[in-house]
């Protein structure tokens, strides 16, 4: 559900306690996300945050439940996310250059928004790789793109079902990641 009745800015989600969970800012109005969510959804989430947290080298910390402030009518928060961001727990968001990796879990409601207009706005941020995964039969499929500079956008960089076998978004081109993601989990190997 989006709030459209007055044009907000990035740190008022700071100051909005009552708001529910997830809450998000696109182009100055509020998401927020209402419907429950599936296990299949939550499941994956929980898979991928072990698994990248235990393959993360030690400089970059796997994120969830946190906003990008991408400027300040925009602070998306993604499923999950890597970043270069030393650990603060009184920290609310992100800046993009902190950030290396997004990840979207596509769910019903929120398909339009993870499959255009955050891809959009996250490689207009400049932040360098966006895996958006989708439910095949129960199945995901992860989708990755890497941000082109010279464009400003995103360019896909491959469709991975079963095993995703890719250039490491974490260590910069310091050697392949393998992701294997079968149909009940998720596991990074080396």
């Amino acid at each position: 559900m989006v709030e459209s009745l007055r044009c907000w800015f990035a740190e008022d989600l700071d100051r909005l306690p009552d708001a529910p969970r997830h809450t998000e800012l696109i182009d100055g109005a509020l998401v927020f996300v209402m419907s429950p969510q599936r296990w299949w959804h939550g499941h994956l989430v929980t898979m991928l945050t072990v698994a990248l947290m235990e393959q993360a080298p030690g400089d970059v910390r796997v994120g969830r439940d946190m906003t990008v402030r991408l400027d300040e009518r925009n602070r998306p928060e993604p499923d999950l996310l890597v970043t270069t961001a030393d650990y603060d727990g009184d920290r609310t968001w992100f800046a993009p250059d902190e950030v290396r990796l997004v990840i979207e879990v596509v769910s019903p409601e929120s398909a339009h928004r993870d499959r255009t207009v955050k891809l959009r706005k996250y490689a207009e941020a400049g932040i360098p790789h966006y895996w958006c995964i989708e439910d095949e039969s129960g199945a995901p499929v992860v989708h990755v793109y890497e941000l082109d500079e010279p464009t400003g956008a995103y360019a896909p960089a491959g469709i991975f079902r079963g095993t995703l076998k890719h250039r490491d978004p974490t260590r910069e081109n310091r050697g392949l990641k393998y992701v294997i993601v079968p149909a009940h989990r998720t596991l990074i190997d080396q």
